[in-house]
Protein backbone atom coordinates (compact mmCIF):
# COMPACT_ATOMS: atom_id res chain seq x y z
CA UNK A 1 0.00 0.00 0.00
CA UNK A 2 1.34 2.82 -0.75
CA UNK A 3 1.81 6.28 2.06
CA UNK A 4 -0.42 8.78 1.97
CA UNK A 5 1.10 12.12 1.30
CA UNK A 6 0.18 15.69 0.99
CA UNK A 7 1.70 18.33 -1.17
CA UNK A 8 2.96 21.82 -0.81
CA UNK A 9 -0.04 24.22 -0.80
CA UNK A 10 -2.69 21.57 -0.14
CA UNK A 11 -4.68 21.80 2.53
CA UNK A 12 -5.96 19.33 5.36
CA UNK A 13 -9.14 20.02 7.65
CA UNK A 14 -8.88 18.32 11.08
CA UNK A 15 -12.13 15.56 11.06
CA UNK A 16 -14.58 16.45 13.45
CA UNK A 17 -13.58 13.71 15.87
CA UNK A 18 -9.85 14.82 16.15
CA UNK A 19 -9.73 16.35 20.05
CA UNK A 20 -6.21 17.11 19.93
CA UNK A 21 -6.85 20.51 21.58
CA UNK A 22 -3.91 21.79 18.97
CA UNK A 23 -5.67 20.92 16.16
CA UNK A 24 -9.46 20.92 17.07
CA UNK A 25 -11.43 22.03 14.06
CA UNK A 26 -8.11 23.75 12.15
CA UNK A 27 -6.98 23.81 8.98
CA UNK A 28 -3.59 23.29 8.25
CA UNK A 29 -1.92 24.68 4.60
CA UNK A 30 0.84 22.06 4.09
CA UNK A 31 4.27 23.52 3.23
CA UNK A 32 6.72 20.21 3.14
CA UNK A 33 6.08 16.67 3.31
CA UNK A 34 8.92 13.97 2.89
CA UNK A 35 10.58 10.50 4.59
CA UNK A 36 11.63 12.39 7.05
CA UNK A 37 8.09 14.39 7.99
CA UNK A 38 5.60 16.96 7.81
CA UNK A 39 5.15 20.29 8.47
CA UNK A 40 2.56 22.48 8.01
CA UNK A 41 0.92 26.29 9.30
CA UNK A 42 -2.36 26.17 10.73
CA UNK A 43 -4.34 28.98 9.20
CA UNK A 44 -7.58 29.55 11.29
CA UNK A 45 -6.75 30.47 14.78
CA UNK A 46 -5.92 33.92 15.27
CA UNK A 47 -4.25 34.45 18.34
CA UNK A 48 -4.67 37.51 21.27
CA UNK A 49 -0.82 38.68 19.86
CA UNK A 50 -0.44 41.73 17.82
CA UNK A 51 2.74 42.30 15.19
CA UNK A 52 3.48 45.11 17.56
CA UNK A 53 3.97 43.24 20.76
CA UNK A 54 6.30 40.27 19.27
CA UNK A 55 8.30 42.40 16.88
CA UNK A 56 8.55 45.88 19.44
CA UNK A 57 12.67 46.45 18.05
CA UNK A 58 11.75 46.39 14.05
CA UNK A 59 10.77 49.87 13.40
CA UNK A 60 8.21 49.58 11.06
CA UNK A 61 6.23 46.38 12.68
CA UNK A 62 6.29 48.09 16.04
CA UNK A 63 3.81 50.63 14.68
CA UNK A 64 1.31 47.55 13.59
CA UNK A 65 -1.40 45.89 14.95
CA UNK A 66 -2.23 43.43 12.45
CA UNK A 67 -3.32 39.91 14.27
CA UNK A 68 -0.74 37.23 14.40
CA UNK A 69 -2.11 33.67 14.28
CA UNK A 70 -1.41 30.63 16.40
CA UNK A 71 0.16 28.19 13.67
CA UNK A 72 0.49 25.08 15.37
CA UNK A 73 2.71 23.84 19.05
CA UNK A 74 5.92 23.60 17.74
CA UNK A 75 8.90 26.55 17.07
CA UNK A 76 6.76 29.08 19.45
CA UNK A 77 9.71 31.22 18.70
CA UNK A 78 9.04 31.25 14.71
CA UNK A 79 7.57 33.95 13.17
CA UNK A 80 6.41 32.83 9.41
CA UNK A 81 3.83 34.14 6.63
CA UNK A 82 2.15 33.95 3.75
CA UNK A 83 1.35 36.23 1.40
CA UNK A 84 -0.47 36.56 -2.13
CA UNK A 85 2.10 39.78 -3.01
CA UNK A 86 5.00 38.71 -4.71
CA UNK A 87 5.04 41.71 -6.40
CA UNK A 88 5.34 43.76 -2.98
CA UNK A 89 7.02 41.42 -0.84
CA UNK A 90 10.02 39.67 -2.97
CA UNK A 91 11.82 36.46 -1.67
CA UNK A 92 8.92 33.69 -0.32
CA UNK A 93 8.89 30.83 -1.83
CA UNK A 94 5.13 29.83 -3.83
CA UNK A 95 3.74 26.68 -2.14
CA UNK A 96 0.95 26.87 -5.20
CA UNK A 97 -2.10 28.91 -6.27
CA UNK A 98 -0.09 32.00 -5.87
CA UNK A 99 0.29 31.38 -2.28
CA UNK A 100 4.14 32.40 -1.16
CA UNK A 101 5.74 31.11 2.46
CA UNK A 102 7.81 34.06 3.58
CA UNK A 103 10.03 36.66 1.93
CA UNK A 104 11.80 39.88 3.00
CA UNK A 105 10.66 41.13 6.44
CA UNK A 106 11.30 44.94 5.47
CA UNK A 107 9.28 44.43 2.48
CA UNK A 108 6.33 42.90 4.66
CA UNK A 109 6.56 45.54 7.04
CA UNK A 110 6.28 48.22 4.38
CA UNK A 111 3.24 46.33 2.99
CA UNK A 112 1.81 46.43 6.60
CA UNK A 113 2.13 50.23 7.36
CA UNK A 114 0.94 51.22 3.72
CA UNK A 115 -2.36 48.57 3.99
CA UNK A 116 -2.63 48.36 7.65
CA UNK A 117 -5.42 46.21 9.25
CA UNK A 118 -6.35 45.39 5.10
CA UNK A 119 -3.25 44.15 4.46
CA UNK A 120 -4.61 40.47 6.43
CA UNK A 121 -6.54 40.61 2.73
CA UNK A 122 -3.34 39.37 1.16
CA UNK A 123 -1.21 38.39 4.20
CA UNK A 124 -1.46 36.15 7.38
CA UNK A 125 1.13 36.67 10.20
CA UNK A 126 1.96 33.62 11.57
CA UNK A 127 3.19 32.30 14.91
CA UNK A 128 4.68 28.05 15.27
CA UNK A 129 3.42 25.50 13.07
CA UNK A 130 2.74 22.22 13.14
CA UNK A 131 5.23 19.51 12.71
CA UNK A 132 5.27 15.66 12.25
CA UNK A 133 7.82 13.07 12.65
CA UNK A 134 8.71 10.09 9.45
CA UNK A 135 5.62 8.59 9.09
CA UNK A 136 3.52 10.76 11.40
CA UNK A 137 1.20 12.21 9.51
CA UNK A 138 0.73 9.20 6.54
CA UNK A 139 -0.55 7.18 9.80
CA UNK A 140 -2.93 10.00 11.08
CA UNK A 141 -4.15 10.47 7.48
CA UNK A 142 -4.84 6.53 7.06
CA UNK A 143 -6.62 6.79 10.87
CA UNK A 144 -8.53 9.16 9.07
CA UNK A 145 -7.36 12.22 11.66
CA UNK A 146 -7.50 14.79 8.83
CA UNK A 147 -9.05 15.36 5.71
CA UNK A 148 -7.08 16.43 2.60
CA UNK A 149 -8.82 19.38 0.77
CA UNK A 150 -7.75 21.30 -2.45
CA UNK A 151 -6.55 24.99 -1.52
CA UNK A 152 -8.88 27.98 -2.15
CA UNK A 153 -6.79 31.01 -1.66
CA UNK A 154 -9.91 32.94 -0.12
CA UNK A 155 -9.72 30.49 2.89
CA UNK A 156 -5.79 31.13 3.66
CA UNK A 157 -7.03 34.85 4.02
CA UNK A 158 -10.60 34.75 5.28
CA UNK A 159 -11.66 37.48 7.29
CA UNK A 160 -13.41 35.04 9.71
CA UNK A 161 -10.56 32.91 9.96
CA UNK A 162 -12.42 31.00 12.84
CA UNK A 163 -15.43 29.87 10.25
CA UNK A 164 -12.86 28.30 7.91
CA UNK A 165 -12.73 25.01 8.85
CA UNK A 166 -16.70 24.74 8.41
CA UNK A 167 -16.15 25.97 5.04
CA UNK A 168 -13.87 24.15 4.14
CA UNK A 169 -15.79 20.71 5.30
CA UNK A 170 -19.10 22.41 3.75
CA UNK A 171 -16.67 22.05 0.26
CA UNK A 172 -16.12 18.49 0.50
CA UNK A 173 -20.16 18.10 0.05
CA UNK A 174 -21.21 14.35 -0.60
CA UNK A 175 -20.15 11.93 1.66
CA UNK A 176 -19.08 14.65 3.66
CA UNK A 177 -21.93 16.59 4.32
CA UNK A 178 -22.79 17.44 7.70
CA UNK A 179 -20.19 16.69 8.62
CA UNK A 180 -18.90 20.43 9.93
CA UNK A 181 -21.77 20.43 12.06
CA UNK A 182 -21.06 17.32 14.24
CA UNK A 183 -19.06 17.75 17.42
CA UNK A 184 -15.77 16.15 18.51
CA UNK A 185 -17.00 13.72 20.04
CA UNK A 186 -21.06 12.38 19.43
CA UNK A 187 -21.87 11.71 23.05
CA UNK A 188 -21.39 16.04 23.56
CA UNK A 189 -24.59 15.94 22.24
Amino acid sequence: MKALRTVPGSLLAAAPSLRDENFMHTVVLMCAHGDEGAHGLVINRPSPITIDKLMPAHALLARQHNVVHAGGPVGLDTLQFVHRVPGRIAGGVELSSGIHLGGDIDQLAQFLEERGESAAEDVRLILGYAGWGAGQLEEELAGGSWIPVSLQPEWVFAPDSQGVWRQVVRSLGGAAAGLEDLPPDVSWN
